[in-house]
This record gives structure tokens, sequence and C-alpha cells, in this order.
């Protein structure tokens, strides 16, 4: 009993140990020693990181709300067009996470920093084609996707400054997916949290005109947003040109590699069209939403906002998986690679748990943060609460898609995408909204039932084994 008491303390030392050691980040060898402990130390800075991440739609949504539905409205119509984009961002990143982490796992580290620098190059010449049509048919976009004149009117500056600042977001993702790729999470989590502190202090300023910044309403929120994203940019640069132990690229490696450019092309390409298959979902139900009214929406954005901000941590732990699954199946050790991926799904079970029961639990007070609209808060209570029913599900299911990611096998997932997104949920939302009238619940019920079934497909082709044989 005694030496059983004795030892708590100790545990609880070696734990907060690692934890420090985790955000402070340490040179370590992931394809050696407790998977566990790997796990711990990734994802700790890694869900830090995705938490900051989904701390900038909050704090957006958060001011903006003040400002009414309308305005929320746009938010919310404008990041449906925005998932395009991200889709772009997240399988270039995805591509070159995986590249990045296979090379460290082979213990090549000019590979590291060759396919680092053409995944920027990638990035900005992507970023500049997307910004500028973006930029150019905002209005016609919010239009395309059901907003009204109002919305349009209110919207088209806001929608034209997120879009043609893209940019910032591609950047963003792709740089800290390198840092992540080379197993240095605790940096991509600094970058995180300089952007956000800038976000948090610039938002509001702009939106209300606080001191000598100018009252731009909801431009506002577009302005401060991109420049909290540029300042982490600029701190990302700062850091590779700095150089670590774990990347560091010099002059030789900043030019174009034919071989390397076509691989993440390949990749980025595939990991790409699989985001943007299940992101542009989001635009289907969005267009759904729409023929219920601006309430309507505005109670869909808060309640998802409030559900992604739930998933974002969940991202981090999937990006540790899918780190461990490149760099270990580099070193050649599949067997470990998988263990990596069940222990760190076990995890996110846990985290969504917990997560959920207080969702469930304090469903109205969470949604009466941010509007004092009955309907809103009607229409935020039913998307979070309905929504939530999915998480337990998607704690595996998105574990198993950044693992399919890790590997390298990007087609696997993106098929599940195609099935679940596509051709179940969005035909299931119509379905229930229009001809068994649920109304907008339909929507909600049609997001949970999709979760769940995209994270027993993934389960089963996971357990088949096929994306151990995948070559990067």
């Amino acid at each position: 009993m005694m030496d059983t008491e004795a030892r708590a303390p100790a545990r609880a030392q070696t734990l907060w140990s690692a934890f420090v050691e985790a955000l402070r980040g340490s040179e370590q060898d992931f394809t050696e020693g407790s998977i566990g402990r790997a796990v711990f130390l990734l994802a700790v800075p890694m869900v830090a990181e995705m938490i900051m991440e989904s701390v900038f739609a909050l704090v957006d949504i958060f001011f903006v709300s003040k400002l009414g539905a309308d305005a929320v409205a746009v938010v919310g119509i404008t990041e449906s067009i925005l998932i395009l984009f991200y889709a772009v961002a997240l399988g270039l990143a995805m591509a070159s996470a995986a590249t990045v982490a296979r090379r460290v796992g082979e213990k090549d580290p000019d590979g590291a920093a060759v396919a680092a620098v053409q995944s920027i190059a990638l990035g900005l010449a992507v970023a500049a084609v997307l910004g500028v049509g973006g930029a150019v048919l905002a209005p016609e976009l919010l239009g395309l996707l059901g907003a009204s004149g109002a919305v349009v009117r209110a919207g088209s500056a806001y929608a034209s400054i997120m879009l043609g600042g893209n940019v910032t977001i591609l950047l963003l993702y792709l740089i800290n997916a390198i840092f992540r790729g080379v197993g240095d999470a605790a940096v991509a989590m600094r970058v995180l949290w300089l952007a956000n502190l800038a976000n948090i202090v610039l938002c509001p300023c702009f939106i209300f005109g606080w001191g000598p910044f100018p009252e731009l309403g909801v431009n506002g929120a577009a302005i401060a947003t991109n420049i909290g994203r540029g300042s982490g940019i600029l701190l990302q640069f700062i850091l590779l040109a700095r150089g670590s132990e774990r990347i560091r690229i010099r002059r030789a490696h900043v030019r174009v590699h034919p071989r390397a450019m076509s691989n993440l092309l390949r990749l980025g390409a595939s990991g790409a069209l699989q985001v943007g298959i299940s992101t542009a979902s989001w635009i289907g139900l969005v267009r759904i939403i729409t023929t219920f009214g601006s309430a309507a929406v505005a109670g869909y954005t808060i309640g998802i906002r409030l559900i992604v901000f739930a998933l974002f941590p969940s991202v981090g732990l999937g990006n540790a998986a899918a780190t461990l699954v490149g760099q270990n199946l580099g070193a050649r050790k599949p067997e470990r690679a998988e263990r990596s991926v069940w222990v760190t799904s076990f995890f996110n079970m846990l985290l969504l748990g917990t997560v959920g029961v207080v969702f469930l639990t304090f469903t109205d007070p969470i949604i009466r943060l941010f509007t004092s609209e009955l309907d809103v808060i009607g229409y935020g209570t039913d998307c979070l609460r309905i929504g939530t029913y999915g998480l337990l599900f998607y704690a595996f299911g998105i574990i198993l898609e950044q693992a399919f990611n890790g590997a390298g096998d990007i087609w696997t997932p993106t098929c599940i995408n195609l099935g679940c997104f596509w051709l179940f949920e969005i035909p299931t939302a119509y379905v229930l909204t229009h001809h068994l009238g649920m109304g907008p619940k339909g929507v909600f019920v049609s997001i949970a039932a999709a979760f769940s079934l995209f994270s027993v497909v993934a389960a089963v082709l996971f357990r088949g084994g096929r994306w151990k044989a995948q070559r990067v």
C-alpha cells in the first residue's frame, strides 16, 4: 500500500516532465521506444496547435455575432467557399507531411529539405491563382450558395478579402505540416500561438473601431484574421531560414527538383481531392440550410463551429498518428506504425467522449454565449446536440483517415469520403429536410450519421493492411 502511494507522485512527476518536454520540443527518434510516450510527445503540441486553429473560427464568430444574423450568415457562407481553399491547403500539407516524415524515417535529411522547398513553391503558385479568382468572383459565389441580396451586399467585401488572402491559410497549414513531418510539433504550436494572439487582439479593434482603429464591421474580422495568420507565416520563414537539428534548408535545396515536385503534385492533388470531397459536402449542406432563412444559417454556423472546435484537437492527434505512421514505415516498422494508430485512437475516444458530455450537458448555455436571438439559439442548440452524437464514432474515424494519409495511401480515405459524405450525407439531408418534414434538423441528423458511417468503413479497411505497402 505504501509502495503504491509512493509511486503515485513519481508517476505524476514523470507525466509532468513529459508534458513540459512536449511543449518545449526536443530531439526524438519516434521509431524507437515507448509508443505511448511517442504519441504523447507528438500529440500534446499538435492538439494545442489545432486548438489554436479552432480559436480563429470561434473568435471571429464570437465578435461578428454581435453584428446580427446577417453578419453571421456572411461568415458562415464565406467559410463554406473557403472550404475549397482549405481542401487545397490541406491536400498539399498532407502530401508534404507524409513525404517529409518518410524521408526522416529513412534518415535522409536532404530529401526532407528538398520536399519542404518544393511544397512551399507549389503553395505560393496555387495561392496566387486561387486568390485572384476568389477575390474577383466573391459576390457571384455568395449568390451561388443561396445568400440573400442583403447578405451579398453586406458580405461581398468580406468574402473578397478572405478569398483573396487565402495565401495566409495555405502557407500556414503547409509549413506547419513540414514541421510536423520532421517531428517538430512544438514549433508548429508556437506559430499558431502567435497568429492567434494577433487575431484575438486585432479582431474586435477592426470590427468595432476600438482606439485608433477604423470601425470596419464584418470586414474588420477578415482583415484581422489575415494579419494574424500572416504574422505566423513570418515566424515560420524565420525559423526555416535559421534551421534546426530536424530540418535545415540550404541554398542547394532552393531550386526545382522535378522528381520531388512531381511526387508532391501527385500526392497533393490526390490529397486536395480527398479533402475537397469531404469538405465540399459542407457546401451542399449549406445550400440546403439556406432555404430555411438567415436564422437557420446562423444557428447552423454557430453549432458547426463548436463541433469543429471539438474536432480540431482530434485532428492534432490524427497528425501525430500520421507522423508516426510515416516515420515508422520509412524505418520499415509497419507493425509499430499500426500499434501507434490504435493507441492514438483510444486517446482520441477519451478526448471526444469528454467533450461530448460537456456539449450535451451545457448545450443551451454554450450557444447563448454567441447569440441572444431566440430563433438562432433554437437552431444552434439542435445542431450542436445532434451533431455531438456522431463524435464518439468519429473519434476513431478521424485518426484512421490521417493514418492512411501518413502512409501515403490517400485514395482509400478519398473513396470513403466520397461514399459517406456525397452519396450518403447530402441525399440523406435533402430527404430528411424536404420529404420527411424534419426541416434543418434533418441536416444535423445526416451529419451525425455520416460521421458514424465513415468511422466504421475506415476501421474495416484499415485492418485490411494494404496501406502498409504504400510507396511515397
